[in-house]
Formats: structure tokens, C-alpha cells, sequence
């Protein structure tokens, strides 16, 4: 008895993986965008001594405009609600020239809270002085006396203020390089330092071109911009570690290939953490400062927006190529970087003798046994086998 034959199993289609996105933004996520940074570090150290070329310039023709802190003076604070804060500032500039004719404002700016006030700084003045000001701006503001605050500050304070933030700098210096020489090795902790000097050096020039008022709020977020560079800048010698591990024992790359894959790799976590750190900083500068006037916050939200916009930039276009051309002067890596491009070579000049014999048998009129030409069918045979016989060769 002939049983009924099974049904023939039927294979069941594989659906096909989508195909990835292939533009710019997708390769930047996914670590593929192919920037040649340190390929173009020639390029990038321009820009970097173009920088530093403009700060010095600033620095000796500008200067820095320096807060009350630290160079002295006297503050007059007067209700927000009996003028503008415009009006505020002509009527003691007015005052402070009447008494004297060397003296003038240095600076106004609006103070939020529950009780709003604006905050006018003028040039050092004596306590006679002082009051008399503040009695030529009762008559022209129409406000008591006692309603109008001072205060008197002495250069000195401001002076200590920057002996020791430039102590804390040097001791926070000093930690960083031992952490980097003992978990990386010294060329990262040069190039680590060299990138946190480049961040300094941009922000600083950036408040002397534009003459932002430079208090120690602006020395302490200065500081704070040091903790979030030397982060960035970790996370990406890191991965160039891993990348480059045990890299004279293969002659597939270069240390300056495998460097610059480990930039792409990090390229979007770098964007993405700069991205979460200005946020909150570009929120504090605009509510604080903008919103309620408080110029504690607009000081440091400044020096922190501008400090850690240089640091997502010199992690990735900075740190990396100088750390490279400190790592290229091994003679071990030229020695690779030698081999790898032999190797190259080698493999070009096996490549190219096996393509010239596949066009040649292609292109020449093949015979047939009786010496007449062969049909179309027999050349094309007779260049694919010829074809295989150079790759057999080539093998």
C-alpha cells in the first residue's frame, strides 16, 4: 500500500536586513563619518597657533577689563524702582565726576530678588567722597539718602582671590599629569595639558576681545572648565588605547590610523556630552542673567558656555594630533609605519601584473586549431580561463 507522499516542505523567506542609512548624520552616529583629523593635523595646528597668535595680540593691545575685585573701587546700589537702570548710572556718573573729575563708572548692571536694585561700580573713592556722591544723587533721583547703598572694596581681596585659584591651578596640574603618566603614559599627559592650556588660552582671549568684566566668578568657572575638558579628553585617549593596543604587531594600520578611527568612534559621544553640558550653562546664563538679573550667575554661566564649547573642539581637533606626533617620533611606530606601507606596495605591485594579463587575454583575437579566428564564444572562454590562471599565479 503506497502511502501519500508528505507535503514538500516549503523554506520560509529570510527577510532581508534593511539597508543602513547612508547619510552624514547616520555615519557620524554610528562612528563612520571618516574624518581625516590627524591626516589634516598640520591644518589644525594652524587654526591652534591662529588662536593663540589672536590672544596674544589681544592680550597686549586689549587687555583684560578687570571687576572691582581686583582693582578696588567703591558700589552705589539704588532701588529698581525709582528709575532705570540707565538713569542710575547717569545720575552717579554725574555725581562720582562732579567730585571728582579723575573718577567714572566702570560698570552697571541690574541685581534680581525681592527687592530689585541696580548695582553701579565706579573708580576708588575716599568715605567724603563717597558720601558726597550719594548726595548729588539724592537730589537728582529724588530718592532719601538712606536708600541708596555703598559699599567700598579693596584690590586686595581680588588679589588673593587670584593667588589662590592660580595655586589651586598649579596643584590641579600637577594631579592631572601624575594620573595620566600613571594610567596612560607621558606623551598623553602632555598632549592632556596641552589641550587644557589651548581651552584657558580661547576662553581668555574671547573675554578680552569681547571686554566681559573679569571677576572671580570668572577665575572659578575658569577652573571648573579644567574638570570637563580633562574628562573629554580621557574618554578619548581611552579608546585610542584600545584601538591601538599591541599595534606593531599587525601591518594592517598605522598608530595614526588606528588614533583617527578611535576620534570617529568618540566623535558623537563627545557632541552629545558637550551637548548636555551647555544646555543647563546656556539655561543658567540666559534665566539667571538675562531673566533675573543676577550677575553672580551671568559671570560664571559665561566663562563655563565659552570654556566647554573649546573643550568638545580641542578633545577631538587638538589633543589628538599633538598626541600623535608625540607617539610618531618612536622609532618602533616609524619602523610599523614603514612596514605597513611596504606592505601596501607589495600588495599593488602583485595586483597590477594580474589585472595587465586578464586585459591582454581579453583583448587579443583568439585562434582556433586551424588557425582561423574563434568564435565569440571561444575568446570569452579563453579570457576567462586565462583570468583564473593569473589569480592561480597571484595565489
Amino acid at each position: 500500500m503506497t502511502g501519500t507522499p508528505a507535503p514538500a516542505e516549503t523554506a520560509t523567506p529570510v527577510a532581508a536586513p534593511p539597508p543602513k542609512a547612508s547619510g552624514w548624520a547616520a555615519r557620524l552616529y554610528r562612528g563612520e563619518a571618516g574624518l581625516d583629523v590627524v591626516g589634516r593635523r598640520r591644518i589644525l595646528f594652524g587654526v591652534a597657533g591662529t588662536v593663540l597668535l589672536v590672544a596674544l595680540l589681544s592680550f597686549g593691545l586689549r587687555g583684560f577689563t578687570l571687576g572691582i575685585d581686583f582693582r578696588g573701587g567703591t558700589e552705589f546700589q539704588v532701588p529698581a524702582s525709582a528709575t532705570t537702570l540707565d538713569g542710575a548710572q547717569s545720575a552717579i556718573a554725574h555725581a562720582v565726576t562732579a567730585v571728582d573729575p579723575h573718577a567714572s563708572v566702570v560698570s552697571a548692571q541690574r541685581l534680581g530678588g525681592d527687592h530689585p536694585s541696580y548695582l553701579v561700580r565706579t573708580s576708588p573713592m575716599t568715605a567724603n567722597e563717597t558720601a558726597a556722591v550719594k548726595s548729588a544723587v539724592e537730589g537728582t533721583l529724588h530718592l532719601p539718602a538712606s536708600q541708596i547703598g555703598d559699599n567700598r572694596v579693596s584690590a586686595a581681596w581680588g588679589s588673593q582671590v587670584t593667588q589662590r585659584s592660580l595655586l589651586g591651578l598649579g596643584i590641579f596640574l600637577i594631579l592631572v599629569i601624575g594620573y595620566l603618566v600613571i594610567r596612560f603614559e607621558w606623551r598623553m599627559a602632555v598632549a592632556a595639558v596641552s589641550s587644557l592650556a589651548f581651552d584657558l588660552v580661547f576662553a581668555a582671549a574671547v573675554y578680552s576681545l569681547v571686554g566681559w568684566e573679569v571677576s572671580p566668578n570668572t577665575v572659578i568657572g575658569a577652573l571648573t572648565i579644567l574638570g570637563f575638558a580633562l574628562y573629554d579628553v580621557v574618554v578619548v585617549f581611552d579608546k585610542i588605547q584600545e584601538n591601538t593596543r599591541g599595534i606593531t604587531t599587525r601591518a594592517s594600520q598605522t598608530y595614526g590610523e588606528a588614533a583617527n578611527l578611535a576620534v570617529n568612534q568618540m566623535l558623537m559621544r563627545s557632541i552629545n556630552t558637550g551637548l548636555v553640558a551647555l544646555l543647563p550653562v546656556g539655561g543658567l546664563l540666559f534665566i539667571g542673567a538675562g531673566l533675573l538679573g543676577a550677575g553672580t550667575l551671568k559671570d560664571l554661566g559665561l566663562v563655563l558656555f565659552v570654556g566647554m564649547g573649546a573643550a568638545v573642539y580641542s578633545s577631538i581637533f587638538f589633543a589628538t594630533p599633538v598626541l600623535v606626533s608625540l607617539k610618531q617620533r618612536q622609532p618602533q611606530l616609524r619602523a610599523h609605519a614603514r612596514r605597513v606601507a611596504s606592505r601596501r606596495r607589495a600588495a599593488v605591485t602583485r595586483e597590477a601584473p594580474a589585472d595587465a594579463v586578464s586585459d591582454a587575454v581579453q583583448k587579443a583575437p583568439a585562434r582556433s586549431a586551424a588557425g582561423r579566428p574563434a568564435p565569440a564564444g571561444a575568446r570569452g572562454s579563453k579570457a576567462r580561463a586565462g583570468g583564473a590562471a593569473a589569480r592561480g599565479r597571484r595565489r
